[in-house]
């Protein structure tokens, strides 16, 4: 049998682990981690200073890299999707059978975020038990990206009595802004969909790399704050190489804290 742990990091800083991360972590007997490419090697570099701050006993948990299948972009998304969870979940097999004995072990994957909130974990982890492995599996939650933004603007989530919707930036694109809804979290917004709304009355809160040491964080009346993040997310992207970003949209209601006429810019440097 195999005990399978997802264990929500947040945004991979470790003083976001909370202590049931750390004791599931010190528990397995593997930890795969992903490579995503020479690109994002912040990205394991980051999982990587995890197991060894947070690891009390290093020789008793086996520490597995393994690269990460590419995502195939042509045909429809779900159909690409689709395949791509296939070949990641082919790829867990082969580290999981390769590196723990024949009669099981507890095996743990560092998943950003929490690995209930737009993140596949849990369909891959599916994809294994259809394909005839014996497992059980176990979630230990983390900080969400939505929580690590509202926090470092210090804002709530929701206005009083009103609704939330998460989405993504592909839907927003899509389908605009939906009738009935105060607020949109969005994620997994590559192209700034946020250009595509009429800005007027609707106020804007982005944070990319949350909880890094280079966050970087801006908010403001959409009219302003828009193209300020567009430009600013280019130029992040260029010097990162890569970017994980989110951001919130509220219709109407401004900020009571601070004054939303002006757009607040912080942890990113002018040139």
């Amino acid at each position: 049998m195999i005990a399978l742990d997802l264990i929500g990091i947040g945004t991979g800083n470790p003083d976001h682990l909370t202590r049931a991360a750390i004791a599931a972590m010190n528990a397995a007997d593997l930890i795969l981690l992903p490579r995503k490419g020479d690109r994002k090697s912040d990205l394991i570099d980051l999982r990587r200073a995890i197991c060894a701050e947070m690891l009390t006993t290093p020789t008793s948990t086996r520490i597995v890299e393994f690269d990460l299948p590419q995502r195939d972009e042509a045909g429809p998304y779900r159909v690409a999707v689709d395949r791509w969870h296939d070949a990641i979940a082919r790829v867990w097999t082969a580290q999981i059978g390769k590196h723990l004995p024949r009669e099981g072990g507890r095996v743990a994957l560092l998943v950003w975020g929490d690995p209930s909130l737009y993140d596949s974990s849990l369909r891959i982890a599916a994809r294994l038990g259809a394909g005839g492995m014996a497992l059980t599996v176990r979630v230990i939650p983390g900080i969400t990206s939505l929580q690590a933004l509202t926090a470092a603007h210090a804002i709530p989530l929701n206005d009083i009595a009103a609704t939330v919707l998460i989405t993504t930036g592909r839907r927003l694109r899509d389908t605009g802004w939906p009738d009935g809804i105060d607020t949109l979290a969005v994620m997994l917004d590559g192209g700034c969909a946020f250009t595509t709304l009429v800005p007027e009355e609707v106020t804007i809160w982005w944070g990319a790399y949350l909880g890094m040491p280079h966050e970087a964080l801006i908010a403001g009346p959409l009219l302003e704050a828009g193209p300020a993040i567009t430009r600013a997310r280019a130029r992040l992207r260029a010097d990162h190489d890569w970017i994980m970003d989110t951001y919130l949209l509220r219709r109407g209601v401004h900020d009571p804290v601070r004054d939303q006429s002006c757009v607040f810019v912080s942890g990113i440097a002018t040139r």
